[in-house]
This record gives structure tokens, sequence and C-alpha cells, in this order.
């Protein structure tokens, strides 16, 4: 069902099953899978792919021209998976020859009001990303993350699966997993308890990331403290999923405790 007052460019890919209110526009290179629908007044253009069943709400501003000086419309491309949520204001832009040429959004995912994905940034699934809040160039996000509202994360920022950043705050610094990050300039405040035990991490387990997580952060010489540690939770998936990320990219600043 397609309001006679939207523009749908001929050439798009449009499954006969999407829902497309009042006063949209739809580009050429769009291609939009059944079950997705756009309430009204949405700008969808460049080459963009919105999986099945994502539902975006009015006035968002999907695969619009890269905010990069540097971009010289060369080819890129934006892929928005399954059953996501896309509120108002929303602007989510492609990507550059300097990030790959390619911004991509997993599934489940929930953008809220006036928040920005930036060109080259890896969302994974199940992310939420509270209103107002802008992710700069080449940010990734991997599973299960939420940022509350008003943060605000620097360009090449990564922030490890479950973490959780407190409203209000500027990530510059990457995030571990299952981290909890607060600050005007973040810091780590601890672990993201509450959202390990949502997904039924075994306690024994959880409390083997605390003693890990302790240890790993007991002086600024992260790799220092790794390498004393090296082997004593090789049997917990948690510390070692930590671990990985610290030594997956050694030139990253890591966001640390205050103290």
């Amino acid at each position: 069902m397609i309001h006679s007052s939207s523009v749908i460019d001929s050439k798009a890919k449009v499954s006969q099953k999407v829902k497309i209110g009042p006063f949209c526009y739809v580009g050429p290179d769009v291609e939009l899978a059944e079950d997705v629908e756009l309430i009204s007044n949405v700008h969808i253009d460049g080459n963009t792919k919105i999986g099945k069943g994502t539902k975006i709400f009015p006035f968002a501003c999907i695969g619009t021209q890269p905010q990069d000086l540097k971009f010289n419309n060369e080819k890129n491309s934006l892929s928005i998976g399954e059953q996501n949520i896309i509120r108002e204001y929303v602007t989510i832009n492609p990507g550059t020859k300097g990030g790959g040429s390619k911004t991509e959004v997993g599934n489940n995912c929930l953008l809220m009001i006036s928040s920005h994905i930036a060109h080259d940034c890896k969302i994974g699934n199940n992310v939420i990303i509270a209103n107002n809040v802008p992710l700069g160039g080449h940010v990734t996000i991997e599973d299960s993350v939420v940022i509350g509202g008003n943060s605000a994360v620097q360009q090449f920022t990564r922030i490890g699966r479950l973490a959780m950043i407190g409203g209000m705050t500027g990530v510059l610094k990457d995030v571990t997993p299952f981290a909890l990050s607060i600050g005007n300039r973040n810091y780590l405040q601890g672990l993201n308890l509450i959202g390990l035990r949502r997904k039924k991490y075994d306690n024994q387990k959880i409390m083997g990331l605390d003693k890990a997580y302790k240890e790993i952060f007991s002086s600024k010489n992260l790799h220092e403290n790794l390498s004393k540690i090296n082997g004593e939770y090789k049997d917990n998936e948690l510390v070692s999923e930590v671990i990985r990320f610290i030594e997956k990219d050694k030139k990253r600043p890591i966001c640390t405790p205050k103290s």
C-alpha cells in the first residue's frame, strides 16, 4: 500500500507488501523488503537496502550524502537489517572510500528520536540508541549495546558487546564488552551486571569476569596486566571476549576506571 502523495522512483525495488504513508520519497537505488513501513514524510535515497519488517517514523532521512568533506561522490552503500525501529528525525549516512564505502545496521535495533549514524559505522544486532545521540564516522557498536540519551560517540570509537553507556556521556575511548561507562569524558564505572543477568549468564562466570575486570584495570598498563592473567581465565568466555577486544586494536585508547 503506497499513498498517492508519495514519490517512489520507478527504478526502486519495493516489495508489494510494504506500507508507505503520505509524503515519502524513495530514490532509484533503494531496496525495501517486505513488511517495511514508512509512516509518513520519510526520505530514503542512495544505494540503500532496508530489511524485512523495519518501521520508519516521520521525518527520518536515510541514505543521503555523508557529512564528510572528503566525500567525492564515490560509490557507496547503506545496509539496514530486519525488524528495526527508526524513530522521528533519525539520520543515517552511507559509507565513504576511506572507511570501506559501507555503513551497516543490524537487526532488531531501536534508534530513538534525533539519533545520527554517520558514514562507515558498523552497528550490531539488538542495539538501543536513545534520543539525540550522534555517532561519529567509523564507529563500531557491537551486539546488545545500550547508549543513553544525549550522549555522543567520537569517530573511530568501538563499543563492545553488552556494554552500557550512561546518559550525557562523551565517549572518546573504546568501551570493553560488558562494561558500564559514564562521564563528561567517559570512564568505566564497573560492569553492566543487570545486562549480563538478563542474558542469563552463569553467576560463576559473572563473578569471574568481575575478578578479571579488577585485575585488567588494576593499572593503566592494560597489556602488561593482561600478560599477568594470561591463561588464568581460559574457561571463561566473557573474560576471553574482553581480552580479545583490548588486543584487537592496540592503537586505540581504552576506557578505564577513574582511579
